[in-house]
């Protein structure tokens, strides 16, 4: 494990510079003491490692130093070739260089892992798309693109879900991030965290005043920030909540989870064996009810009575329609 910590502390530095200790701590896993140990041990052995004090200090490299690593195991070998989100380079122009990038470290791997890693890559395919995803319209990512890589500011006319028509904003860009095969600008506006949809930009501009993001937030911590807002049940905004009870036959318990599990009020109770399980689920308003019609007589509202009246007339509304 030392080892491997070794390397990793080295590679960190060569591509990195000065890193702050803390930073490299954080990284790693381990104390800022033990930190301190390793840059020791690397120095022992003749790397010209060197800590600098001070509140801008950290640990370096002497200028010029650099080490080729070519030691890969076998699983880093195969895990460099499971390669998420194919789509995602192509977004950023970057299909070719995936390629390319590719056919170089297969020629560099040590010769007994190559087979292994050849193989991974017919053998194992990851698609970032949910099923029955549609057609997507097209993203124009360059300006967002330069905008993160300059740490520019940026001017965007952004049409928000549901808004007639699109809005002027100046915000700080973090980063981009793809998630589902849908790709988000990760940004601040008036320095507050938002999320803006890439296919939903009409049109963005670089300025030129710096980025001004606030300070020690890196994109990561602005995504969970955003994410968890995103994931957040109705209840958790202080919105009004209508909790509606149901029963789900057993023919179709599994079906339901997959569709509706993200609106029950805790965790899914586990299949029972008898021919109905009760579940609860929170909605902002009744409307919310209607998909619940798509699994027909396998699931019964029983509470309040209001939902049941609301379900009976969209029900009647469709037989109506179909008589």
């Amino acid at each position: 494990m030392k080892s491997d910590r070794l390397l990793a502390l080295l590679l960190l530095l060569q591509t990195r510079g000065l890193v702050p200790a803390s930073e490299l701590a954080e990284r790693l896993g381990v104390s800022v003491r033990t930190i301190y140990r390793d840059v020791e041990a690397l120095s022992a052995a003749g790397v010209p490692v060197y800590a600098e004090r001070g509140r801008h200090g950290g640990i370096a490299l002497l200028p010029g130093y650099r080490t080729d690593v070519t030691g890969l195991t076998a699983d880093e070998s195969r895990a460099l070739f499971v390669l998420a989100a194919h789509g995602a380079h192509a977004a950023l122009g970057l299909d070719q260089a995936l390629g390319s990038a590719l056919r170089k470290v297969m020629a560099a791997l040590p010769a007994p892992h190559r087979p292994a890693a050849e193989l991974t890559s017919r053998r194992i395919l990851v698609d970032p798309d949910r099923w029955r995803s549609g057609p997507r319209a097209e993203v124009d990512l360059d300006v967002l693109h330069q905008a993160v890589f300059a740490d520019r500011r940026l001017g965007l006319r952004y049409r928000s879900g549901g808004a007639p028509a699109p809005k002027a904003y100046t915000v700080d860009p973090y980063g981009l991030v793809v998630k589902a095969g849908v790709w988000y600008l990760v940004a601040d506006h008036d320095t507050e965290p938002r999320l803006f949809r890439a296919d939903r930009v009409h049109r963005a501009a670089l300025l030129d005043d710096p980025v001004r993001r606030r300070p020690g937030v890196e994109l990561a911590d602005v995504w969970e920030v955003l994410r968890a807002r995103v994931e957040r049940r109705p209840a958790d905004d202080g919105a009004a909540v209508v909790t509606v009870t149901a029963r789900v036959h057993r023919d179709r318990y599994d079906r339901f989870l997959r569709m509706y599990g993200d609106r029950l009020t805790a965790p899914p109770p586990p299949r029972a064996t008898a021919e109905w399980t009760p579940v609860e689920l929170a909605v902002a308003e009744l409307g919310e009810l209607r998909p619940l019609l798509a699994m027909g007589a396998s699931l019964e509202v029983l509470e309040p009575p209001a939902a049941r009246a609301y379900l009976a007339e969209v029900a009647m509304e469709t037989a109506a329609l179909y008589s």
